[in-house]
């Protein structure tokens, strides 16, 4: 296993939107339950805007929002994949879905930290959220 830095391409479906990330070889992630992210099967790697550079497709993404109206939910207006997005729960930063990252670079990818987003409140409350690495 590598705690190696590496620059990791990823995106939507269809290719029109397209983002690299500064993250480990060995991507430690979380799972959450609720609705939008148990529904799309979204595996996060959450980082700092500092190590996220959108590549291309800013013209191709739609917002969408829900609940709280604090997490900005971008998707492809083409192909509807959210490949990353603005999370309630770390506001300092970016999650991406690690399941849109290209497979090249990656050494491993494992479930490290299961969140109770059914009861986000509940739970940011008993544990503040600290994205993995931090």
């Amino acid at each position: 296993m590598s705690d190696k830095f590496v620059t990791h391409k990823g995106g939507c479906h269809c290719g029109a939107v397209c983002f690299e990330v500064k993250a480990p070889a060995v991507l430690e992630l979380d799972e959450c339950n609720c609705s939008i992210c148990a529904m799309s099967g979204y595996q996060h790697y959450c980082l700092p805007f500092s190590q996220f550079r959108l590549i291309s497709g800013l013209d191709n993404l739609q917002l969408y929002q829900f609940g709280s109206g604090t997490a900005k939910h971008p998707f492809c207006k083409t192909c509807s994949i959210k490949s990353f997005y603005h999370p309630r729960a770390y506001t300092q930063g970016v999650s991406i879905n690690a399941n849109c990252l290209n497979p090249e670079t990656i050494e491993e990818m494992r479930i490290v930290r299961r969140f109770n987003g059914r009861e986000w409140e509940k739970t940011f409350q008993d544990n503040a959220y600290q994205p993995p690495g931090e």
